[in-house]
């Protein structure tokens, strides 16, 4: 793979919004590396929204799983899709055999990516990570996963984009809710997808929005997904109805620019943690189940909260025994975590 010979280039990208955050930077590299590339996005609807507009994205193609691309059928039909595009090579993110067996059937001549799930064979170029090799952080894996492939480049942060519109069109909602482009802002997202295991609990992230609000004499919103709308309702309750209750009625460009308009942010590790990061929104994760070392927010504007356990981190959906990595963080932890990180990044308002 050269500039020269590598005219249209399919990027099959990671199902999961956070993960797909973390890839930005790698993103960033492969547009830095193919200046004159026609670069094309592979996703799911729900990461394809992060991209639309993108500047280091010239098109987002969406797959959809469960509707036209569903099952093997689904599969063969998408790579037949991709076989009209004639692309020159793909770049397979992810590492399930999946998202390889698809540009294997589309003829891409060139599909690199890690090599895991039994897919070696649908690869022309493979990479083979170090079993016991160092851990590090998933913006420097796929950083890694570049370089072994010989794209390099000088682009190391995730970066997320939203157009004026959006903007604007955000400014206009939160007016419409009393919040004035000149008050500010603390985002509360109390949610996390993959399951209960990641969540701390409604009642103390109440006590630090309340805390925090009265300290900063600032306005709460509350965001989240459909399924957090029970979660965001428990701690609009307890805020006695001064939070701006947005869960789940958010698309995700929605969210983005939700959380851009953010001047702090208070989060589990989540998709909206990552975007809150992309956006150098400072910001306050709370972690348990789930390796800080891998996926913590990737800003200097963010800082992790936890506590030490034996059995963290499980990486489990759900807790099997006491959730104790949760039950153990306080919301005076968080608040005093919030509060130092205030001082040291906060310049507005003054």
């Amino acid at each position: 793979m050269t500039p020269d010979n590598t005219g249209k280039i399919l990027i099959r990208a990671v199902n999961w919004i956070g993960d797909a955050v973390m890839t930005t930077p790698a993103i960033g590299v492969i547009r830095e590396y193919f200046p004159q590339s026609k670069i094309t996005l592979l996703a799911n609807p729900m990461v394809s929204q992060l991209f639309y507009h993108h500047p280091w994205v010239d098109r987002v193609i969406t797959f959809d799983r469960h509707g036209t691309h569903r099952g093997v059928i689904g599969r063969v039909k998408l790579a037949g899709e991709l076989r009209k595009e004639s692309f020159d090579t793909a770049i397979i993110l992810p590492n399930s055999f999946d998202s390889a067996i698809v540009p294997f059937l589309a003829g891409i001549p060139v599909r690199v990516g890690k090599v895991s799930d039994g897919r070696g064979f649908t690869l022309t170029g493979r990479y083979h990570r170090k079993k016991n090799g160092a851990v590090c952080h998933e913006v420097e894996y796929y950083l890694e996963l570049l370089r072994h492939f010989g794209i390099s480049g000088s682009v190391t942060q995730p970066y997320l984009y939203t157009l004026p519109g959006e903007d604007h069109s955000t400014a206009t909602l939160l007016a419409e809710q009393g919040i004035r482009q000149e008050d500010f802002l603390i985002g509360i997202n109390p949610g996390a997808t993959y399951g209960s295991a990641k969540r701390w609990y409604p009642e103390r992230f109440a006590e630090v929005a309340g805390r925090l609000a009265s300290e900063w004499s600032a306005k709460v919103l509350l965001l989240g997904g459909p399924g957090e709308a029970e979660i965001t309702s428990d701690i609009e309750k307890k805020l006695q109805g001064t939070a701006l209750n947005m869960a789940g009625k958010t698309s995700v460009r929605e969210l983005m620019a939700l959380i851009k308009r953010c001047q702090f942010f208070v989060t589990n590790d989540s998709g909206p943690m990552h975007i809150a990061a992309a956006f150098g929104i400072p910001l306050v994760a709370i972690f348990g189940s789930t390796d800080h070392a891998t996926t913590s927010p990737y800003s200097d504007k963010g800082v992790v909260v936890c506590k030490p356990a034996e059995c963290a981190p499980c990486k489990l959906r759900e807790c099997p025994t006491d959730h104790r990595c949760m039950t153990a963080v306080t919301a005076d932890d968080v608040v005093d975590a919030a509060k130092k990180l205030f001082a040291e990044t906060v310049t507005w308002p003054t």
